[in-house]
């Protein structure tokens, strides 16, 4: 009998060898995808938030340069967070429309939001992609 237990052992041991690293890999993979979306859709609510502060810009001038300090601050996390070369990029892109929208806003223009949101658009589809 005692053959039978360490057989059963050395088993279950073996298997539980082979398991153990492939689901850590595939919750690292999910772990990965859900703090990816969450900040993106962080990002989306700045970027709603930035799009109402531009429409809103008579009433609260300083709302639309405060929002896209926000946006800015979550696209910086981000960055900071991935080592994922499509996530760098795609944040890359989207800092660049965001500065490209505080140039307008500093030179007392509307800015075009347009490629803003096709930017945030990207990330998003990179993150849940």
């Amino acid at each position: 009998m005692p053959n039978s237990i360490n057989r059963s052992t050395t088993l279950a041991v073996a298997a539980l060898i082979l398991v153990l690293p492939l689901s850590a890999v595939s919750c690292s993979a999910a772990q990965k995808a859900i703090d990816c979306g969450t900040t993106a859709a962080r990002v989306a609510g700045d970027i709603a938030d930035a799009g109402t502060a531009f429409n809103n810009a008579d009433k609260n001038p300083q709302a639309a340069g405060q929002a896209l300090q926000k946006l800015k601050k979550d696209l910086d996390q981000l960055g900071r967070n991935s080592s994922d070369t499509d996530v760098a990029k795609a944040v890359t892109d989207l800092q660049t429309q965001v500065d490209k929208a505080q140039k307008a806003i500093d030179a007392k223009e509307t800015p075009d939001l347009k490629p803003l949101g096709d930017a945030a658009a990207n990330l998003s589809k990179i993150c849940t992609g």
